[in-house]
């Protein structure tokens, strides 16, 4: 009974963000109160549970999110985002350029949501496409491929983040960014070949205009920070975090090690990221401090509920009794196995396919299944970042009319929606599939 009462509260988020058009924050809030209630919690118990719930998840990853948002935001406006593209271009040069394209995706969307990258490398895109000869279509899906797979996959995009704190590897964030960033390859590699097979055959009506050329288009931006600037935001947070995993793995106490896990927080590490990012400011003035920011502020806003109201639906889930259910059933076939991910990148793709959106499949699926790792011994770095992971492939999977990307990249690239869904929706999809069977293999091999 209870098992069905947390189907149907997951089943109501569905209805009312897919069908309803609910805001999420309001459909996971009124989902958890239903599951609560209805599993028999009192109901004081139940407004505790929610509340701890979203204040516990704001806590851990509050400010990271917050951070990391501010830099995305930067680096959009400043121009950084076209300067890491310039240089990509640079090494490759123009054999492959879809290559190229996916490449930069996979750079930018690491802090930039992959909606709003898609939008800023759009004139370079068609610029390209017109230099190497080669039709738009295969550069906009190879971008937006290259967009997707760390979007869903590498902290500090929201999604990820909010996936970590909700199963508890908040702590782990270090191998969670190094594992989403090597699974996150083969994505990019499958949404390539996918582009340079089925995008060279789409026609669209920006193949037959004129376009600036790709040293009109910098020049037209006008001027770009220097490579170093532009990459320090993002490099320096990996770096720092990836430290602090090192010296916390040491098992040390000294002042050093303590002060390398101390930047190695992920919100100090995101904040001095913050601080690295001023350096990209154009002007230190009202229009940047405070503009700027607080635009980023209102990007961070949504996403900061929704993680929150996630968080709360789980904390009811996990103190509704359903851990004591599953330790009475049955579950060495998946506690033994990597067949076990299959579970979160089912749920999390039924729920992105369903509703849209894959930061809410991200903190739904991972406030689900966090009451079945503790009952099957799954703990640590590696075996959490790859559930992260499992849950980030489902989250892919796939991107069709109700996902506001896919109307990004339709309206953007001139592509007729029968053609995205040739294009974009079944790009999303091998890339889902393909990132959950890699994560399986590493499973199969390191854990």
């Amino acid at each position: 009974m209870l098992f069905f009462v947390i189907l149907v509260g997951v089943l109501l988020v569905v209805l009312l963000t897919a069908v309803c058009k609910l805001h999420p924050f309001l459909a996971l809030l009124i989902s958890a109160f239903f599951v609560g209630i209805a599993s028999g919690m009192p109901l004081l118990t139940v407004v505790e549970n929610v509340n701890t719930g979203f204040g516990g998840l704001m806590t851990s990853i509050g400010i990271v999110i917050v951070a990391g948002t501010i830099i995305g935001v930067i680096l959009e406006k400043s121009g950084a985002a076209y300067r890491m593209a310039e240089v990509v271009l640079r090494i490759l040069g123009d054999k492959r350029p879809q290559l190229a394209m996916s490449i930069i995706g996979y750079i930018v969307s690491i802090p930039v949501f992959c909606d709003s990258g898609f939008i800023i490398l759009s004139s370079l895109k068609k610029s390209l496409a017109k230099r190497a000869k080669v039709k738009v279509a295969s550069m906009a899906i190879a971008l937006s491929t290259g967009l997707y797979a760390t979007h869903t996959l590498v902290p500090p995009t929201p999604g990820p983040i909010a996936a970590a704190g909700n199963i508890g590897a908040t702590d782990y964030l270090g191998t969670i960014i190094l594992v989403g960033l090597f699974v996150a390859i083969p994505a990019v590699i499958v949404g390539y070949i996918w582009a340079v097979k089925v995008g060279t055959k789409i026609d669209v009506d920006a193949d037959h205009e004129e376009a600036l050329d790709y040293e009109e288009v910098i020049k037209s931006f006008g001027k770009m920070p220097s490579t170093f600037k532009a990459f320090l935001p993002i490099v320096l947070p990996i770096v720092l975090i990836g430290m602090g995993s090192v010296a916390a793995l040491t098992g040390s106490e000294s002042g050093l090690t303590q002060f390398l896990q101390f930047l190695g927080a992920p919100t100090v590490a995101l904040l001095l990221g913050v601080f690295a990012a001023f350096l990209l400011l154009p002007e230190i003035n009202e229009t940047t401090l405070s503009g700027w920011i607080g635009e980023a502020l209102k990007e961070a806003a949504p996403i900061l509920l929704i993680t929150g109201a996630g968080g709360a639906f789980g904390t009811v889930i996990k103190n509704s009794g359903v851990a004591d259910q599953l330790q009475q059933l049955d579950l060495g076939a998946l506690a033994n196995g990597a067949w076990f991910l299959l579970v979160p990148f089912l749920i999390a793709a039924a729920l992105k396919t369903a509703q849209g959106s894959s930061t809410a499949a991200l903190v739904i699926t991972s406030s689900l299944i966090a009451p079945m790792l503790p009952t099957l011994g799954i703990d640590g770095a590696l075996p959490l970042a790859l559930v992260v992971m499992a849950v980030g492939a489902g989250a892919m999977a796939v991107s069709h009319v109700n996902d506001s990307y896919f109307w990004v990249v339709t309206q953007f690239s001139g592509m007729k929606v029968t053609d995205a869904y040739k294009a974009q929706t079944m790009a999303t999809l091998l890339q889902g599939v393909t990132t959950i069977i890699v994560t399986m293999i590493i499973w199969l091999i390191f854990v």
